[in-house]
């Protein structure tokens, strides 16, 4: 049996290896954030949660099936979690079912593979009921698959064969060995045999009286015959030892790889939860596979920063498509990373089959997300800050494939803005030249413009919102670039807002 819900076709086995790149993002995006709110508390689905996330969709195939099967989830979410629940218990009982080390033997396999199934087969007709009573709500190619297939798969009569077969398997009469004779008439072949039904009439059953047969008796004290009959009886079941285990291996990998796939959309549900609770749009994104570069948004919101507020955070509205490169300036503290990290997230998670902060989302399917963000100064490094910027982009570029996409802020600030502009127009001119896309947040005003003139027809300026009197909108509008970022505002709003609480507190006191 297979779950086939994250894929159409296939398991989904998460890389336990992080890049470079999974690093980056995670940093520059913020991700723990959105991850803590999928997790709710659960690390597995965490680590779930961040396995998907590293593994984004290329296909549009993929990401339509995975957001039905998502769709699905959150309309019937009460099931999908006590499914998860259910799974997540079985795994932990069948934990506790002892095996030692130094036992292994095929008596002993035997015992623990039925300890294990006699479990696995109430699990499996709880689940065969849990899904028989919901078949009918489900739209999705996923559920209505996995759904069908357990309903199938585990009917009345397959059950009640498994715990027929177990209960024999307890040899609450013994064990029946059939051998043949070899040298010196030394058994040999031991194999375990059905003793079948008593055909023996009611008489006969009732006088006790059974067919001839040759026995003997070993004294209560033999301890080494005792250890003999063990040993003739290991051999004979050796075979149907080692079937049990593997049919406990395969049902207990169906359970696990459930609750893995499960756990991801739960995560999501949760997720929808903390966006209700902060009063947040959520939209199934269009993914495109068009030749000119789809880019555009309706109340695009920062999920690190709705998450952690818990409650409304600014949306942004933005028209990219076909633009190669969109160049971000204007006021410090004015929204332009948060904007950043809001498109990159957004791409992640629509390639990822989920749902974004945004009342519409439309984007290219890219073919890898990257990101390249200014570092604070850190203990130890060999060499200057450019020279560690320089070797974190020729990583990206050893990877980085066409159609992708590459986040830049505030790159290569760490020297002047003459040869800061030179380095990252050169990158910027190479990255597009390649097909891909280009976010650049900047306060290079003569970067903004010369790649601007050069990219006129393919590119996008923004720049942050600013009112009048130098206060932040945190919103980003289309408008060129200015050669200011008003650091000035915030000087004003933090010595000067200081300054009048001084002199206020002055006035008090001297009695004024």
């Amino acid at each position: 049996m297979k779950t086939f819900l994250l894929f159409k076709d296939r398991d989904f086995h998460p890389d336990a290896r992080w890049s470079a790149n999974d690093s980056a993002l995670h940093k520059d995006l913020d991700l723990g954030r959105l991850i803590a709110a999928m997790a709710a508390g659960d690390d597995y689905i965490a680590d779930v949660a961040w396995s998907v996330l590293r593994a984004p969709m290329m296909s549009l195939e993929d990401i339509d099936y995975r957001q039905h099967v998502l769709i699905d989830a959150m309309e019937n979410s009460e099931f999908v979690r006590e499914l998860y629940v259910m799974a997540r218990e079985t795994i932990e009982g069948e934990q506790k079912i002892y095996r030692s080390i130094f036992s292994r033997s095929p008596s002993a396999l035997l015992n623990q593979s039925i300890q294990s199934l006699e479990m696995l087969v109430g699990v499996l007709g709880r689940l065969k009921i849990m899904c028989s009573e919901t078949q009918d709500g489900f739209l999705s190619q996923g559920f209505t698959r996995f759904v069908g297939m357990v309903l199938a798969e585990l009917d009345e009569n397959y059950l009640a064969e498994i715990n027929e077969h177990l209960r024999h398997l307890r040899f609450k009469n013994g064990t029946l060995l059939a051998a043949g004779l070899g040298r010196a008439n030394k058994g040999h072949d031991y194999t375990l045999s059905n003793p079948g039904p008593d055909t023996r009439n009611w008489l006969a059953r009732m006088s006790g009286k059974r067919p001839q047969s040759f026995s003997f008796h070993i004294n209560d004290r033999d301890e080494e015959g005792f250890r003999a009959l063990g040993e003739l009886a290991d051999q004979g079941i050796g075979l149907a030892a080692d079937v049990l285990a593997q049919s406990d291996d395969h049902i207990m990998n169906f359970i696990k790889m459930m609750r893995q796939e499960l756990a991801f959309f739960v995560g999501c549900i949760n997720l929808e939860a903390a966006f209700l609770d902060a009063d947040a749009p959520l939209c199934f994104p269009k993914a495109e596979t068009s030749p000119e570069m789809a880019l555009s948004a309706m109340d695009l919101r920062d999920v690190s920063l709705t998450v952690a507020r818990k409650g409304p955070a600014v949306g942004n509205n933005i028209n990219a498509d076909g633009k190669s490169l969109i160049m971000i300036t204007g006021a410090n503290e004015g929204g332009k990373s948060t904007f950043l990290r809001s498109m990159g997230t957004a791409q992640l998670m629509m390639q990822c089959g989920m749902f974004v902060c945004a009342r519409y989302f439309s984007a290219g399917i890219a073919a890898g997300l990257y990101s390249h963000y200014k570092r604070e100064e850190v203990l130890g490094l060999k060499s200057g800050k450019l020279d560690e910027e320089l070797e974190r982009m020729s990583g990206i570029a050893d990877v980085v494939k066409p159609h992708a996409m590459v986040l830049f802020n505030e790159s290569f600030s760490s020297t002047n803005e003459r040869e800061g502009t030179v380095i990252a127009r050169d990158i910027i001119q190479g990255l597009i030249d390649s097909g891909m896309r280009v976010v650049f947040v900047t306060h290079f005003y003569e970067l903004a413009e010369s790649v601007h003139a050069l990219h006129a027809a393919g590119s996008l300026l923004l720049k942050a919102g600013r009112t009048d009197s130098g206060g932040r909108t945190f919103t980003v509008v289309e408008g060129a670039p200015e050669r200011t970022s008003y650091g000035k505002d915030l000087y004003a709003k933090v010595f000067m807002d200081s300054g009048s609480v001084l002199m206020k507190e002055a006035d008090h006191d001297s009695g004024q």
